[in-house]
Parts: structure tokens; C-alpha cells; sequence
């Protein structure tokens, strides 16, 4: 991959692996925080700047870019992201289902790359992921209309998508990623910790063997 890329980042373990992953290489890579008016979002800014202050991205990152859009209007009134209630750990993905968030978040940080003469928007979808919008075919044609609507060329790379999050896990753990920093959980505690009773909690526990 040439010139510089973008990784869209949420302080979760996934997408700050993938980070890490990028800045090894020895990429350039600009971290991209979307927030969308969801209620783990605030958790989320506040995981990232951890994160930034210790090794091995301390020093390494460029500073992170945060877009503020509120898509709140788009759901219903008392809808559970929107006020930190999300189905328990045990509900089918579809419970959990945000119809349209990756085109929201990756259209958001278009416009940024754009800016920013940014080729490469990477993101860390994982093997296992049922929805449509987490696919290469969607990925590639979202791709190719930002292309042609910006006249800028943009790739939209998800270079995890065949890997599990246990794999992931372990590829931080070889980084030095601090894992225990990262977020991945739609309802943190005021400490911004993990629920442990939502099925991101779920995922991440079964990750990391715990």
C-alpha cells in the first residue's frame, strides 16, 4: 500500500490492533474518530486519548481526527444506542443491527481523507460479520461512488475481514497493544469500563479467554 493511509478508529480492541498493525509497518496513518451521537461515543473519545498516551502508539500516531455528526434524528425516540440500553449479550446479531452506520461513518471520513489527500481508508470488520455493509462487494462500491462523486480516489481496505477477533487479539498481544485499554462494549460503565452483559462484552470475553 503507498501514500498515506486513514484507520477509522473507536478506541474498540479491533480497530485499535489494526491501527497499531498500520503504524508498524511503518505506515503513515491518520486515526479517524466518527461520532455519531450514539451513547457509548463520549467512552469511546475518552479510550482514545488512553490510548494515545501510552506505548506503542504514543509518539507514533498523528493525532486523531474527530467528526462529530448527529444522526440521532435517524432512529426512534428511546432507541437503545441512543440511550445506552442494548439488547442483552445473548440477542442475535440482528438485535444489534445499525442499518446503514458503515455508510455513515465511511462517508464521514471520505470527506476527510479527501481534505487530507488520503488514498487508503482502512477499517476492522471481522470474519463472521453477517451484515451486508461489512462486505468487499459494499466496501468496494461505496469506494467507487465516494471516487467518483470527490474526484479523488479512495480504497476502502478491511484487511482483517478474514481473520477471528481471537486472531486479532493476538496480534495486538505481539504489538504490545495494551488490550485491557481498549473499549468494546455499547453500554460502558461511568469509568468507562466493560458492561460485561452486552454481546460485544460477549465477543471480547470469548477473545481473550476470559
Amino acid at each position: 500500500m503507498s501514500g498515506q493511509s486513514a484507520v477509522l478508529w473507536s478506541g474498540g480492541l479491533d480497530s485499535t490492533v489494526l491501527l497499531a498493525d498500520e503504524l508498524s509497518a511503518g505506515r503513515a496513518v491518520q486515526p479517524i474518530h466518527v461520532r455519531c451521537g450514539l451513547a457509548w461515543e463520549p467512552a469511546e473519545a475518552r479510550t482514545i486519548a488512553r490510548l494515545l498516551a501510552v506505548a506503542p502508539l504514543a509518539g507514533r500516531s498523528e493525532p486523531v481526527i474527530t467528526v462529530d455528526v448527529d444522526a440521532r434524528h435517524v432512529y426512534p425516540a428511546g432507541h437503545w444506542a441512543v440511550v445506552g440500553r442494548p439488547p442483552a449479550s445473548d440477542s442475535p446479531d440482528e438485535d444489534v443491527y445499525l442499518v446503514d452506520r458503515n455508510r455513515l461513518l465511511i462517508s464521514n471520513a471520505a470527506v476527510v481523507c479527501n481534505q487530507l489527500g488520503i488514498t487508503h481508508l482502512l477499517l476492522a470488520p471481522l470474519a463472521g460479520n453477517p451484515f451486508a455493509d461489512a462486505t468487499p462487494k459494499f466496501f468496494a462500491q461505496i469506494a467507487n461512488a465516494i471516487t467518483r462523486e470527490h474526484g479523488h480516489s479512495l480504497e476502502i481496505c478491511a484487511p482483517y475481514l478474514a481473520l477471528r477477533k481471537s486472531e486479532v487479539a493476538q496480534r495486538g498481544l505481539e504489538l504490545g497493544v495494551p488490550l485491557d485499554l481498549t473499549l468494546s462494549c455499547m453500554n460502558p460503565t461511568p469509568g468507562d469500563g466493560h458492561c460485561g452483559a452486552c454481546s460485544k462484552c460477549r465477543e471480547r470475553s470469548h477473545a481473550l479467554g476470559t
